[in-house]
């Protein structure tokens, strides 16, 4: 019970910083990392729990890298073209 609240103590701290930190793209798309990686433990936790298959983890471990490869791409392209990571530096129309 007590890795559970660490979890979703983890979860919340990562959606404060996603919400906090909105002004440069890599500190939203490392919290966000850090909120799957708190959904991955708990998913890891319940399924032990309830004895199932982990196929399901692994399904959820590809999406999480596509995510991640596509937030990586975003912020590659974004650099390249504006010179940094802000949001504030370019116009989004």
């Amino acid at each position: 019970m007590m890795s559970m609240s660490i979890i979703f103590v983890m979860f919340m701290i990562g959606n404060i910083i996603y919400v906090s930190k909105h002004k440069h793209l890599l500190i939203m798309l490392l919290s966000l990392e850090f909120i799957v990686l708190s959904i991955y433990m708990m998913m890891l936790m319940y399924l032990s729990f309830i004895e199932y298959d982990m196929y399901l983890l692994m399904v959820f471990l590809v999406f999480t890298v596509c995510e991640g490869a596509l937030g990586i791409s975003i912020l590659v392209s974004m650099i390249r073209t504006y010179g940094n990571d802000y949001f504030q530096s370019f116009n989004l129309l």
